[in-house]
């Protein structure tokens, strides 16, 4: 049989759930630290270099066939490169919608507590607007799209599904990236105080959990057998894309 890991990693891993609990928490937990310092000082600098991590990881650990196993493969179906991309949209803005209905204007609605770390000037013009929307929804459209599907839709996934197979795989992916992005949203900064919460993180952790199982899913439906990462990259790209819109403009 062959392994997926490189000849290095084989004397001291197997490619299982232990590989994959142990990708969870040397990424998740120091980015879990970071994202909330960040909320706290306004510097973003290293969630970037967390994402950087979690896009490279499966290079390192993984030899070409192992790449190839977790979904780095051109894609089968392209058609549904496209669904991907509009479900990611319509999902963003039902989220937006619900945030608005539930929490109007006010930080416990989830998109008002993400953009503030934006820092959008208030009374900026028109045309400045919409350069700064442009250079956040090419970054956020790239970075965290790529970062996150390779490294949770990918190689954790792959990892757990390779002993408790795919279903039951993307209930411990998703909810490794549900979980994670509580430092996103729901333990909060504000006005130099932490807070936290309660119901609002329920239905963002829900939320979280449900748009990561769309991601898997449009992985799964764009290729063949273990499926095309790159499904999950544009629908989670366009999650993004809509997601910046609606804070720009809509909040």
């Amino acid at each position: 049989m062959e392994n997926e890991l490189r000849p290095i990693w084989n004397r001291i891993f197997q490619f299982n759930w232990k590989f994959g609990l142990f990708l969870i928490l040397i990424v998740c937990i120091p980015r879990f630290l970071l994202v909330l310092h960040a909320n706290a000082t306004g510097n973003y600098g290293y969630i970037g270099l967390i994402m950087f991590i979690s896009a490279i990881a499966p290079f390192v650990f993984l030899n070409k066939y192992g790449q190839k196993q977790i979904g780095i493969t051109k894609p089968k179906h392209y058609k549904w490169l496209l669904i991907a991309f509009i479900l990611g949209l319509i999902v963003s803005f039902i989220l937006y919608f619900l945030g608005h209905v539930l929490y109007a204007n006010s930080y416990e609605n989830w998109y008002k507590y993400i953009g503030k770390s934006y820092n959008i000037p208030i009374g900026i013009n028109k045309s400045d607007k919409a350069v700064l929307f442009s250079i956040m929804a090419l970054t956020g459209m790239i970075f965290s799209p790529i970062g996150e599907e390779l490294f949770f839709r990918g190689i954790v996934h792959s990892s757990f599904a390779k002993s408790i197979g795919e279903k039951k795989a993307s209930i411990v992916d998703s909810s490794a990236f549900a979980l994670t992005h509580i430092s996103h949203f729901g333990l909060v900064y504000i006005n130099k105080r932490w807070d936290f919460f309660t119901t609002p993180t329920i239905f963002w952790v829900s939320i979280m959990f449900l748009v990561s199982i769309l991601f898997y899913k449009s992985k799964q439906k764009s290729g063949s057998i273990s499926g095309s990462i790159l499904g999950a990259i544009i629908c989670h790209s366009a999650f993004n894309l809509g997601m910046i819109y609606c804070i720009f403009y809509l909040i």
